[in-house]
């Protein structure tokens, strides 16, 4: 199966560390999007290293499985370009998300085959924008920066549609 690429997100959790060996064992080369570097030879990571001194996105812990980001500190971190009471719907109003959706593979990345976009938040606490950066270039993608907090779909509709405008040419 040489030449075969993966993207798997979350190579670090449980599902990676056990999948991403094998997988490499079969050929395949490996890109992981996690927050820790996978020290494994052919594995490429795409975010790694968050700042310690920077934003820390706040991820509860798994409860049955699922995440959410915690209520308390969500207007902070999730939409600090947003009235309170607008984040604190969002906050209320968040759907979890599965645990086990960190660990899904793709077997070709469209990036590599199609031109792409990327939307950096400059403001945003939960992707640092220097990580932001470091994946859309990685991908060859065009940036576009807005200054705006990771909920710019919802501060800043305008630059999402224009963004995808462009995209659609």
């Amino acid at each position: 199966m040489s030449g075969k690429r993966i993207v798997f997100t979350g190579g670090t959790g449980k599902a990676g560390r056990h999948a991403v060996p094998h997988l490499l064992a079969k050929g395949y080369s490996i890109l992981n999007v996690d927050l820790k570097p996978l020290e494994l030879p052919g594995v490429n990571t795409l975010i790694a290293d968050f700042p310690a001194d920077g934003p820390q996105p706040p991820i509860l812990p798994p409860r049955d499985g699922f995440l959410l980001l915690d209520r308390d500190k969500f207007h902070a971190s999730f939409a600090d370009d947003l009235p309170a009471g607008q984040a604190a719907f969002m906050a209320d109003s968040q759907v979890p998300w599965g645990v086990d959706a960190l660990g899904g593979t793709i077997s070709e990345a469209a990036w590599r085959i199609k031109p792409s976009r990327y939307l950096l938040t400059q403001q945003d606490r939960m992707i640092p924008p220097p990580a932001q950066r470091a994946m859309a270039e990685r991908t060859g993608a065009a940036i576009t920066e807005v200054p705006a907090s990771h909920s710019v779909y919802v501060s800043r509709p305008q630059a999402v549609a224009s963004l995808i405008k462009q995209a659609a040419g």
